[in-house]
């Protein structure tokens, strides 16, 4: 297998991770009452202030932190985080890579939509882990060595997005596009190779699982003995397994960075990193990535974003709130749909966050005087870009809805 495939297969696995995740959060907000309650109360003062003017209340839009809201905007938050719970639910992987180029697509600024998206998983992960479920599958060591890597990530991260924005604003929209157009890319031309070749759903063990066996480079990282080394799993293994803390540090900084940056919380990836290249049981993995999402991401969005003024609280609300209905509409609709059209779907809302993202580079660059086109030409490119994202993402939001309708007594026979 070729290293482009490896990195892949990788980040699918990583992929599918966060989709699980995400979905098992969402049930537990979902299915708590008391929950449900908070977040209606939470609501009721956003609706309320959407149908007046709240510009010249605290937090207005003159204000330095972008609280102001308007019916039109806050609506358009829902729609993104439904149509990313759709996808989250329906595809099983892929959802949370829309939010923040669809964020930017509906006109938000890019280091806005990257603060208010981690916020927004931030707030998700707060409202619906239940913690305590989880940490007799914790190693504290290790969950202590990757925080402290993930917390200088973030500090990184966010310093590389706010350097770009302090220096020049279209920078850093230039900037975090580059990076969304390269991931998305990536992963959606692979993920439609796979399709093309097969119209099966290969098995991938389900996004909490890992292999039987420790895996060949796992073990390699395990061998190399740099102190201080952390001792894990000592409930499956005799003595527990052993890797220095240098690697499970740097494995954080990875993940801080990728959360400051692109807004995703880190969680996406954490899983087949513990797994596939620490060697670390998946019940294990479990318990630590619920601990490190809600301390990377709040460290993300708060220290990083929100107090520089870069989180739209309004628009993480209506997020969560989309999110919530979308994902319980897309897990269902998986019982009535073939896992053929499931894996197409996959590549093709990957492939519509590419191109969005890649069609406004162009603008970007002539603006920083970068490379010369005509401003006709780079227009007709960044609303083409946007048309066939809005375009793709409307044709399956409608189409998961119609086969949730038009299957709703069968899915209500099986519930």
């Amino acid at each position: 297998m070729s290293y482009p495939r490896k990195l892949y297969e990788f980040m699918r696995a990583a992929s599918v991770a966060h989709a699980k995740w995400d979905y098992e959060v969402s049930m537990n907000i979902i299915k708590n009452r008391k929950k449900v309650l908070l977040l209606m109360v939470l609501t009721i003062p956003i609706l309320a202030a959407s149908f007046i003017e709240a510009g010249d209340i605290i937090g207005g839009k003159t204000a330095y932190a972008p609280a102001f809201y308007s019916t039109s905007i806050f609506l358009v938050s829902i729609a993104i985080g439904l149509a990313a719970g759709l996808i989250t639910g329906c595809i099983g992987a892929g959802g949370g890579f829309i939010i923040t180029p669809a964020l930017m697509a509906a006109g938000v600024k890019g280091i806005l939509a990257v603060g208010t998206d981690v916020f927004h998983i931030f707030a998700k992960a707060i409202m619906g882990t239940t913690v305590h479920k989880k940490l007799g599958n914790v190693s504290v060591k290790l969950a202590l060595g990757f925080l402290a890597g993930s917390g200088i990530g973030t500090f990184i991260g966010g310093a590389i997005n706010k350097g770009l924005y302090n220096k020049d604003p279209l920078l850093s929209e230039a900037f975090i596009s580059l990076v969304y157009a390269i991931l998305l890319g990536f992963l959606g031309f692979y993920a439609l190779a796979d399709y093309l070749k097969s119209r099966k759903v290969s098995g991938d063990g389900g996004a909490h699982s890992g292999p039987d066996t420790t895996p060949p480079l796992a073990l390699k990282l395990q061998a190399v003995q740099i102190p201080p080394m952390i001792t894990f799993d000592e409930h499956l293994v005799e003595g527990g397994r052993k890797i220095s803390a240098i690697f499970v540090a740097i494995g954080g900084v990875i993940v801080g960075m990728l959360a400051a940056i692109m807004g995703v919380g880190g969680g996406f990836i954490t899983f087949p990193m513990f797994v596939y290249l620490f060697g670390v049981s998946a019940t294990t993995t479990v318990g630590t990535d619920i601990l490190q999402i809600i301390f990377t991401a709040g460290l993300a969005s708060i220290a990083q974003y929100a107090i520089y003024g870069y989180v739209f609280y309004t628009l993480a609300m209506g997020m969560l709130i989309g999110s919530l209905i979308g994902i319980q509409i897309g897990a269902l609709v998986t019982k009535v749909v073939k896992g053929a059209h499931i894996l197409g779907f996959y590549a093709v809302s990957i492939l519509a966050g590419f191109v969005n993202r890649a069609s406004v580079l162009p603008k970007k660059l002539v603006e920083l005087e970068y490379i010369s086109l005509s401003s006709s030409t780079v227009n007709a490119i960044e609303f083409v870009g946007n048309i066939i994202f809005w375009v793709v993402v409307a044709i399956f939001g409608i189409w998961v809805i119609g086969k949730f309708f038009t299957n709703i007594k069968t899915l209500r026979g099986e519930g």
